[in-house]
């Protein structure tokens, strides 16, 4: 202000802002919004405004279509049944591994339960011989007959089977020779007698048949090993 508003004897002059006259209005201030006009701080410092701040800002990821920025749909289909090709591939690669996996391991399951078979059937085999030589002395008669015939039906359930009959061809893989007769009348080596049952179980020999063989006599230094004649060094 530019005086006290009140001296002793004189009227109270009307108030006026510093700068202004008594006749000059000020005129309406203006409301304040809150917001400065003009240049923001912002942009009176140099930073971006507007436009600047989206020159500004750093580039952004493209899209992705799927099919990859510089790939046409063709190449991508064509990968895809490439890929699709070599997914199949290793799929019936491992179907193959896991089907002979199974046969091995069925086969193998086949061979155990026939090895263990074969192994009680053989701790039998004697029980058989003393079976067979009572019913060649007429002692089995009756019940224990129908004993011996039950067993002998199971066993043979089991797969067992004998073999080895009178005028049979000798044949050294499933007969063991005991005695040799020459016999000029015949062509080959037959079996005249059997003196012990043989037994085996499927392809698996449990026990060669114990026979009397007969046959043409050997010629001078040729002698029979193994059924088939072999000349001696002389």
């Amino acid at each position: 202000m530019n005086r006290p508003t009140r001296v002793r004897g004189l009227p109270r002059p009307p108030l006026a802002l510093a700068g202004h006259g008594q006749g000059t209005d000020p005129g309406p201030v203006p409301p304040r919004t809150g917001r400065a006009e003009g240049p923001s701080a912002q942009d009176e410092k140099g930073a971006p405004s507007g436009e600047g701040r989206e020159a500004g800002r750093r580039p952004g990821r493209v899209p992705d279509s799927g099919h990859g920025p510089d790939r046409p749909p063709a190449q991508e289909a064509a990968a895809l049944r490439a890929e699709l090709r070599e997914r199949t591939a290793d799929l019936q690669r491992l179907k193959a591994e896991y089907d002979n996996y199974r046969k091995r391991v069925h086969r193998d399951r086949l061979a155990v339960g026939e090895i263990a078979v074969a192994n009680v059937l053989s701790r039998l085999l004697p029980v058989l011989d003393s079976l067979a030589e009572a019913e060649g002395q007429g002692e089995v008669t009756g019940g224990f007959r129908r004993v011996a015939r039950s067993l002998q039906t199971e066993l043979g359930a089991l797969g067992l089977q004998s073999f080895g009959t009178a005028g049979a061809p000798f044949d050294p893989l499933i007969h063991e020779a005991v005695t040799y007769t020459p016999d000029d009348r015949l062509a080959d080596t037959v079996c005249t007698a059997v003196l012990r049952q043989g037994y085996r179980v499927g392809d698996r020999l449990l026990r060669p048949a114990q026979v009397s063989v007969a046959g043409r006599p050997p010629a001078p230094g040729v002698v029979t090993i193994g059924g088939r004649p072999t000349v001696l060094p002389s």
